[in-house]
């Protein structure tokens, strides 16, 4: 992998949208108590990596109102770089999350025609990708619409170009495409990126009928040089050319798991650009991602360095927390 020398900047792209959740487990059809705030899986690392300590950009479209000034207004509140392009033809997208058993949760989406599945490579200003140290996308914007997925690809060529790394979280959602028609588009901006993060439905996603492990050996064979599985409890792997790298998972108490895997992206990125070893990397992720499951919220529980150390010290004297 390579990276532009000296430079900790990530910059990430992609919608994020206004979210309402119950604060009360039970169908919303009953619930009377929400609360607003926002969620996408490109700020939600963003806002992990500012937390981490390192310099962050975020860059999307949002709506001319005021779900659009409040996506920004967060965004921007936790140390990010927000990059808002005001789209006054679409809303900002909306999500609703409910809680239907403590240990479950289910998400609505309502992102047809949003102001971020809009986006255009004209977004993208000049010079934005190139003094960046990594790039980070998801096949979620890949998905959201046909100018997103062109966005992708051209944000891709230039960062090719400038020498800037490309990190491709798969982040497939059935509600986005169908395995059929994902999988290609999704497969072919895996194999363009320098570093992978997927889980094991995802892989076989990208190669049908190709277990996890084989699946991540085949990206190998084009231009990723890191491929990294995340198996939730069970821990992470990173496979590499020349070796593959296991770290154990988490034992902990499970409130909510949506963002889990943007917070573990977040963690072994931060890792990458810090200059740690492959196993610390996958032991920070591991712990960013079990923080960010044990309260409400796609990225508010996303943890700061500190945090990590507090939680590792606390994990070595309580056994529930291994």
């Amino acid at each position: 992998m390579t990276t532009v020398s000296g430079r900790r900047r990530v910059a990430t792209l992609g919608e994020t949208m206004a979210l309402v959740r119950s604060r009360d487990i039970g169908s919303l059809r009953h619930a009377s108590d929400l609360a607003l705030g926002i969620g996408g899986a490109e700020s939600n690392v963003a806002i992990a990596l500012s937390r981490l300590g390192l310099d962050v950009t975020w860059l999307g479209r949002v709506g001319d109102d005021s779900l659009g000034e409040r996506v920004v207004r967060e965004i921007r509140a936790e140390g990010v770089d927000a990059r808002a392009v005001i789209d006054a033809g679409a809303p900002t997208g909306l999500m609703l999350k409910e809680r239907p058993r403590p240990t479950s949760t289910r998400v609505l989406y309502y992102r047809s025609g949003s102001a971020g599945s809009r986006l255009v490579p004209s977004d993208l200003p000049d010079g934005w990708i190139e003094q960046a140290a990594l790039l980070h996308l998801t096949g979620i914007t890949a998905l959201i619409s046909e100018s997103a997925r062109e966005t992708l690809s051209v944000a891709i060529d230039r960062a090719h170009a400038a020498g800037v790394a490309v990190t491709f979280d798969i982040n497939y959602r059935s509600s986005l495409a169908s395995p059929a028609v994902a999988g290609p588009w999704l497969r072919e901006l895996a194999e363009r990126a320098d570093i992978v993060f997927g889980g094991p439905e995802e892989f076989d996603l990208l190669y049908p009928g190709t277990d996890a492990p084989a699946a991540c050996e085949r990206l190998l064979e084009h231009r990723p040089a890191e491929v990294v599985l995340k198996r939730g409890a069970d821990g992470a792997t990173t496979v590499l050319a020349t070796r593959v790298v296991e770290a154990p998972g988490l034992v902990i108490e499970v409130v909510d798991t949506v963002g889990a895997g943007d917070a573990f992206v977040a963690g072994y990125l931060s890792g990458v650009l810090d200059g740690s070893d492959v196993l610390a990397r996958l032991h920070r992720a591991n712990v960013c991602g079990a923080m960010l499951c044990m309260t409400p919220g796609d990225w508010e529980s996303s943890p700061t360095l500190r945090d990590i150390e507090q939680f590792t010290a606390a994990s070595d004297r309580d056994p529930v927390l291994r």
